[in-house]
């Protein structure tokens, strides 16, 4: 009887929960809610830190131990010491954030103009078949095209000074940006476009709080590897159009390097762009990757 009236009772609450919508309703929010522990900083910088700190590590570790042994020229191959010699004489005499700095702000500026060129554009060439037709094989095209290839037109249309540089970067990051939107924007559900039109969104509407929201993924990729071309752009700029006017980047420093046969300077500029390239990375773009997957469910956190 005992057992009877328990399950009894059981199946009066789950009827009784049934009929209570505001019941049901917390049920489904409890479900949909995901607790997730908050990772201790600590943890955190450990996690992060420690794997590539030790790549690095291993990579001067063998560096070294290949001069040191021996099985390396030293003129050819300077060890890690030198490098770092190089790198102390910059900053003693107080060019070397000067050197980062005009390299760094030529690469973001030139990356912003893109986003504002290549943004549109690909909305236009996802959206408009006849562009698409025109453009699409030549937007491909330029992609594919090395960015070096455009720097001695450039130098002949515009001169030696910062306009080639950002025609150069322009040339060589639009193409992947508006690419990349077209990618995301061929992704997006047509529901998504037919309810946004049955809500009224049309036009820029439509592109603003549909197609774009829709296409972040792609987008976000497409920015990336835009900012890669951008920076990749950039360099090979500066190490073939050397000017005084146009001060000393770190493709001029390198390009010095090599000219001077300094190799410690060589490795020297060689690191400096790498370490720009990471930074950039990690401190803007994986946090907005990581934040868009996490708002579409696809990461446990942000």
């Amino acid at each position: 009887m005992a057992g009877t009236d328990t399950t009894a009772g059981t199946v009066a609450d789950t009827t009784a929960a049934a009929h209570d919508p505001g019941s049901l309703e917390a049920g489904l929010d409890a479900l949909d809610s995901v607790r997730t522990h908050r990772t201790p900083v600590r943890r955190l910088l450990v996690a992060k830190a420690l794997p590539p700190l030790t790549a690095v590590l291993l990579v001067l570790a063998l560096w070294q131990g290949l001069v040191r042994a021996g099985a390396a020229d030293p003129a050819k191959l300077p060890p890690p010491s030198s490098v770092w010699i190089s790198l102390t004489d910059l900053w003693l005499q107080g060019t070397l954030l000067d050197i980062v700095w005009t390299s760094v702000s030529r690469g973001l500026l030139g990356f912003l103009l893109a986003l504002a060129i290549g943004t549109p554009l690909g909305l236009l060439v996802a959206r408009l078949k006849v562009v698409r037709a025109a453009i699409g094989p030549v937007l491909a095209g330029l992609q594919s095209l090395p960015s070096v290839a455009w720097v001695p037109p450039a130098v002949l249309w515009l001169g030696l000074d910062d306009s080639m540089m950002y025609a150069v970067i322009l040339l060589g990051a639009v193409p992947s940006i508006a690419n990349g939107l077209v990618s995301g924007i061929d992704q997006v559900p047509p529901l998504y476009l037919r309810a946004g039109r049955t809500l009224g969104a049309t036009g820029l509407r439509e592109a603003a709080h549909v197609t774009l929201p829709a296409a972040l993924p792609g987008y976000l990729a497409g920015l990336k590897q835009g900012w890669a071309f951008s920076w990749r752009s950039l360099m090979a700029a500066e190490l073939i159009a050397s000017s005084p006017d146009l001060g000393l980047g770190l493709g001029q420093l390198l390009e010095n390097g090599r000219n001077n046969a300094d190799m410690p300077g060589v490795f020297l500029a060689i690191i400096l762009i790498l370490v720009v390239g990471i930074v950039i990375d990690l401190l803007v773009f994986s946090p907005l990757e990581r934040r868009v997957l996490h708002r579409r469910g696809l990461l446990a956190k942000a």
